[in-house]
Parts: structure tokens; C-alpha cells; sequence
């Protein structure tokens, strides 16, 4: 079996440089990592994880951890974190809590991650004192997303901002009755964005003078099905909203679903917004807040491969993302046929 020794004396150089050139890792030329890695194809070398781990002190793998792996938002950052990870020789441990408390527990606070990983990227959640202090414990990097711990690198977009652009939006189209669908209850996990999508929404329409109406608040999980009945729940009121304000795309597009099973028009009946610009958004015609999803783990990758010292990074330690309001065609001034009914 080919050995690196072997590669090292066909190209007449160091064992330890061949090994920075297989590793991808600064400080070697182009023309030299390119050398290197044909003649280690030619000769049919494979590197051995374990003697990689042993001589480096690493194990090449990055923790991400995952509320919910199987929503579009944290699927679509895992990717983009992934991307930039992988391209630099480093694989990927995901851990999907699945919305369980126990799990986190386990995760966070105990010694599942312990010399397994090299880097720990948390998504979405926002970490307990008891948590931030076992990894901080851990001498491993941890960079967040979606929430801010000021020792730890951060990427995230102003989630307070994405409200008010949204609400705002309807309010210059003349409605005054929106409602908010959105996550009500903790679900366990104790999640940033939805805290403060929500408390946004409040303010925003107190700022204008209009009177908060907690029946217009409606559980939505951030996805299609709790999107769809709520939906129906707004739906169902005695008086009706002429807009809802929807904290995710996913939840906009059930309450999409809901209104064409219930013969409601939109916009001419209300008016519908999102938050994300999903992918299918283009499809179903929605208004939506963009925040650069993909972007977002990117940006955690490369905070993480500069935590490890493979990677100059010129992106600040904490990196807000701008969003961009889309206008399609859920949304519309109120009119005559917008007007508050019954039934």
C-alpha cells in the first residue's frame, strides 16, 4: 500500500508539506498541492482518517446541531454551511434534535460531542448559561446562527427588521386588521426568531395606533400543515382579518392552501406575506421578507474554518445579513372587498 512517505520522495519534498497539500491547508502553492495531489492519484495513495486525526489533533469533522432538520430553513443553511466545509476537507456530523428537550440536553450539556468533533455550529437555538458554559469547556470553537452570544462568532438577520418591514408593508396598503401566525408557545427548544418576529409584529402596530388584538395571533409551528390550519383558524373568526403577517414562507403558503380550499381570494379578499422567499414563494405568487438562507451557512462555515486557523476570513465576528422586501401578488391595497366580514 502506497504510503505519504512515498508520495513525499516521488515529488522531492517534505512528508509534512505533501501533508499540508493533501489537507488543503495554507501556506502551500497552487503548483504545489496541484503536484502533490497528482502524484498521489498516480500512485494511488489514500490518507488514512485515523493517522490524519492523530497527527493533527483533529478528528475532520464539524458539528452542526439542528432543531429541525427536516424544515426548508435549516436543511438550506446545513447545505450552505456544508458546501464550504466539505471544500475544505472536512466532514460533517449533523445532530437533529427533532424538537426534543431531552436531546438538546444531551447534546449540549454532556460529553456526546467530547473529542469527536473539531467545531460545534448551533442553529437557531438560543444557548442556556448552563450550556454556553460546558462549551465553552470544551476548548472547541462554537459559532452560532440565528441567535448571538457575544464570546462566540454569530451570523443571523435582523429578525425584529424582517417584521417590521413586513407589517409595515401592509400598513402602507391601507389594512389595519392583520393578523400574526407565528410560533405562540415554546416548543421546548427555546428558539430567537420567533420571539422576536412576534414581539416585532406587537410593536409595530402599536407605533402606529393600532389596538392589538391577541385573536389575531395564531399558531402556525412554521410549517405547511400548522400554516394551513391556521388558516382556517383566522378564517373561522367572527370578523376577519383583511391581512396576515406570516412568520415563515412554509407557513404562508398553508395559509395559501387554506384560503383556496375555503374560496377566500388573495389578495382582493386579504392579503398574505412571508418571511424567507422560499423557493416555491416565486410559485405561488407570495410576497415575502428575502433573508439570504443559504448565504447564512456559508458565512458559519467560514467562521468556523477561521476558528480552526484554515481559513483567513475578512467577515466580521458578528455578521448581520441584509433582507429585502419582494413584492408579488398576495398583497394588495384593501378595498371594498377587503373590508372585515363575518363568517
Amino acid at each position: 500500500m502506497t504510503s505519504i512517505d512515498d508520495v513525499a520522495r516521488e515529488v522531492g519534498m517534505s512528508t509534512a508539506t505533501v501533508s499540508r497539500a493533501l489537507r488543503g491547508l495554507p501556506r502551500v502553492s497552487q503548483a504545489t498541492r496541484d503536484r502533490v495531489i497528482e502524484t498521489a492519484q498516480r500512485l494511488g495513495y489514500v490518507p488514512s482518517p485515523h493517522a490524519a486525526s492523530l497527527a493533527s489533533g483533529r478528528t475532520g469533522t464539524i458539528a452542526i446541531v439542528v432543531p429541525f432538520v427536516t424544515r426548508w430553513f435549516f436543511a438550506m443553511v446545513v447545505d450552505g454551511a456544508e458546501q464550504v466545509l466539505r471544500a475544505q476537507g472536512f466532514d460533517v456530523l449533523l445532530y437533529n434534535l427533532a424538537g426534543d428537550a431531552g436531546t438538546r440536553h444531551r447534546v449540549l450539556q454532556t460529553h456526546v460531542l467530547t473529542k469527536r468533533v473539531d467545531a460545534i455550529l448551533v442553529l437557531g437555538l438560543s444557548p442556556t448559561p448552563a450550556e454556553i458554559a460546558w462549551l465553552t469547556q470544551q476548548a472547541c470553537p462554537v459559532v452560532i446562527l440565528g441567535a448571538e452570544v457575544p464570546q462566540w462568532p454569530s451570523v443571523r438577520v435582523d429578525d425584529t427588521e424582517v417584521s417590521r418591514t413586513a407589517v409595515q408593508h401592509l400598513i402602507d396598503l391601507g389594512h389595519r386588521r392583520i393578523a400574526y401566525v407565528g410560533s405562540l408557545v415554546d416548543e421546548g427548544l427555546d428558539f430567537a426568531t420567533p420571539r422576536a418576529r412576534r414581539l416585532a409584529y406587537q410593536e409595530i402596530l402599536a407605533e402606529h395606533g393600532i389596538e392589538h388584538d391577541p385573536a389575531l395571533e395564531t399558531e402556525g409551528h412554521f410549517t405547511l400543515v400548522g400554516g394551513r390550519e391556521a388558516g382556517n383558524a383566522l378564517l373561522d373568526l367572527p370578523q376577519r382579518p383583511t391581512a396576515v403577517f406570516c412568520a415563515s414562507d412554509e407557513m404562508a403558503i398553508g395559509v395559501l392552501r387554506a384560503s383556496r380550499e375555503r374560496g377566500v381570494r388573495v389578495p382582493e379578499d386579504w392579503s398574505v406575506i412571508g418571511i424567507d422567499d422560499h423557493e416555491m414563494a416565486p410559485y405561488f405568487d407570495l410576497t415575502t421578507v428575502r433573508q439570504p438562507v443559504s448565504e447564512e451557512g456559508a458565512v458559519a462555515g467560514r467562521h468556523i474554518l477561521r476558528c480552526l486557523g484554515v481559513a483567513t476570513v475578512e467577515e466580521p465576528e458578528h455578521v448581520v445579513l441584509p433582507t429585502e422586501l419582494v413584492v408579488r401578488g398576495t398583497t394588495a391595497e384593501i378595498g371594498l372587498s377587503a373590508q372585515p366580514t363575518r363568517g
